[in-house]
């Protein structure tokens, strides 16, 4: 047998080689990037050609010598040996057989090697056609025992990240537990078992809000993460005891006004106090504030509201209900007031009408439309679910605003900078975008887009807000933001939340502007409704007043008795009603 150097595309293919199958392609491109990085590390066998021939036929090497060719070599090396009586099938069938790839432990000792002469793990990963992460991955295995290293030999490898659990114990502990869960000969490990048994609890010091002080009281070690990333702060500790009493103190001594420490759920939610609702908005000041520890022992804050006590039924101005023996006394015969309550009733009706015809035609200026419009908040026919803080109900909530456009003789009088504050805390007292009774609807969406409140959204880029999004709808987000979507919903909600911790975020779903379908069906829904302006029942389904449909018979009734005065009245008022409608 002797060595020589020929050109790859001088050689001949043996006909009756052994494996006749073709090569998968990822096969294909690994071999070539070794032949480009190292060549030809055995060279291919081959025979003389018989009958005369002065060539080479290949006996073993064919994917060696086409992929040669395809890496652009000159000339390889090639063991020629004598011609086997059975054209080389017998050879090539041995050395198909005994080949095999080389497990990963002893890939990790040819890694070492490498490494020990020089070579980065870039550079291995590059002649090896692997990825980076599984050099380093096999780099592990330094810190593994050595007893298991033989079990990791057979081919039995555990999972990435049991691998990492189990490289960053100890080798005293890895003896304990291996001693404790190795298999029987011939089984495979449980190596999720040994995992568990190594894992130990982590507490980072990038969660911690207590300071070095603290972390001395409780005797709280740092230990330095050799493996976490070079930017961040790899420090942990696994007293996990001294941690999270440190970290109670720590919220002990910083409780903000109206707050308390409250515990965690078996999900991880804090358990807020009875009927208390959490305020997910702006908080106002008369909210509680509610402090607790996640599952990894981080300082969360939540803020909640507690409903408001209502008074007893009945109750008179100093609390006393009414009743007793002061109920059961005679009352004293009362004389006959001036006005019965029929005609204050009629006094009500030609009031109304006078109103409603001088709202309708009388000359108002803008400021005193402004200032009107305040003032029919406060009346006390108006019942507003608002979805503001604070603790007031029915017409106090809006007779706060209204009360101060009155002078100290009771009297209309105002200046604009006064008036377009009462407007502007009106309109924050009706308006509301809440979930139940105080959701105002489309009308709020429409206003927060008219006057551009969508800049005023809080960062939605958090935790608590992501957490509400789908796989679909993070993608999304990842796609705007230029992130780079994870394989995991968790990895890829974590990168978000680093990501928008510099920026400002705002869900689509979350801006203000309302779909212009539904905008559009909600117009018709209006302009049907005016068009008809006679119906049982309003927008929400409500049935009418029965008091008013007494009211329109009566009224029917009295236009029945003169026809002529009831046409030319109608007449008037729609003319009337379609000027101003024009105007508006």
């Amino acid at each position: 047998m002797q060595i020589i150097k020929v050109d790859p595309r001088a050689l001949k293919e043996n006909p009756d080689r052994m494996r006749q199958s073709k090569s998968s392609p990822q096969a294909d491109a690994l071999m070539l990037a070794t032949i480009k990085a190292v060549g030809i590390v055995q060279p291919p066998v081959v025979a003389p050609e018989a009958d005369g021939g002065n060539g080479y036929i290949i006996d073993a090497g064919h994917r060696r010598v086409r992929l040669a060719i395809a890496a652009g070599l000159e000339e390889i090396e090639i063991l020629v040996a004598d011609a086997a009586n059975d054209n080389g099938a017998m050879r090539s069938m041995v050395e198909n057989s005994v080949r095999e790839p080389l497990n990963p432990v002893d890939q990790w000792r040819g890694i070492e090697r490498l490494v020990a002469l020089g070579w980065t793990e870039e550079a291995i990963a590059v002649a090896l056609a692997l990825p980076v992460r599984q050099i380093r991955k096999l780099r592990l295995l330094a810190n593994v025992l050595p007893a298991m290293l033989e079990q990791m030999s057979l081919g039995d490898m555990p999972s990435e990240q049991q691998l990492r659990v189990i490289a960053a114990s100890g080798q005293v502990d890895q003896k304990e537990v291996w001693k404790a869960h190795k298999p029987k000969k011939g089984d495979t490990a449980s190596w999720w078992q040994v995992a568990n048994a190594l894992t130990r609890k982590r507490m980072y010091a990038k969660d911690a809000s207590f300071g070095d002080d603290l972390a001395q009281a409780y005797g709280i070690e740092w230990v330095e993460d050799l493996f976490a990333p070079a930017d961040q702060d790899g420090r942990y500790t696994t007293n996990v005891e001294g941690f999270l009493g440190a970290q109670h103190e720590w919220m002990t001594s910083n409780l903000p006004k109206k707050g308390g420490i409250v515990d965690v759920n078996s999900w991880g939610q804090p358990e807020l106090p009875k009927k208390a609702s959490q305020v997910y908005g702006k908080p106002s000041k008369a909210d509680h504030v509610a402090m607790y520890l996640d599952r990894d022992g981080k300082v969360q804050t939540v803020h909640y509201r507690m409903p408001e006590t209502a008074k007893p039924k009945g109750a008179g101005v100093d609390g006393v209900v009414a009743g007793g023996a002061d109920a059961d006394a005679t009352a004293s015969p009362k004389a006959r007031p001036d006005v019965t309550q029929k005609g204050h009733e009629m006094i009500g009706d030609y009031r109304t009408d006078a109103l409603h015809d001088a709202l309708g035609r009388a000359p108002i200026e803008d400021d005193m439309l402004m200032a009107l419009m305040v003032l029919a908040f406060a009346g006390q026919n108006v019942r507003v679910d608002s979805g503001a803080d604070g603790t007031f109900y029915g017409g106090k909530r809006f007779s706060r605003h209204a009360v101060g456009l009155f002078d100290e003789n009771g009297k209309l009088a105002f200046d604009l900078d006064t008036l377009r504050v009462a407007v502007r805390s009106v309109l924050i007292d009706v308006l509301s975008c809440r979930r139940g009774m105080s959701n105002s609807g489309m009308i709020a969406r429409i206003a927060g887009d008219a006057i551009g409140a969508d800049e005023f959204l809080p960062n939605m880029g958090s935790e608590d807000f992501l957490l509400c999004l789908s796989r679909q709808a993070l993608e999304a987000s990842c796609a705007e933001a230029s992130v780079q979507p994870r394989p995991k919903v968790r990895e890829t909600r974590a990168a978000l939340v680093e990501h928008f911790a510099s920026e400002h975020f705002v869900h689509p779903s979350g801006r203000f502007a309302p779909p212009a379908d539904e905008l559009l069906d909600w117009i018709r829904a209006g302009v049907a409704t005016d068009i008809s302006g006679r119906g049982s029942q309003d927008d929400d389904g409500d049935a009418g007043d029965p008091g008013e449909e007494q009211e329109a018979r009566v009224e029917e009734e009295a236009d029945q008795d003169d026809p002529r005065d009831t046409d030319a009245e109608a007449e008037d008022g729609h003319d009337q009603d379609f000027d101003h409608r024009a105007a508006a």
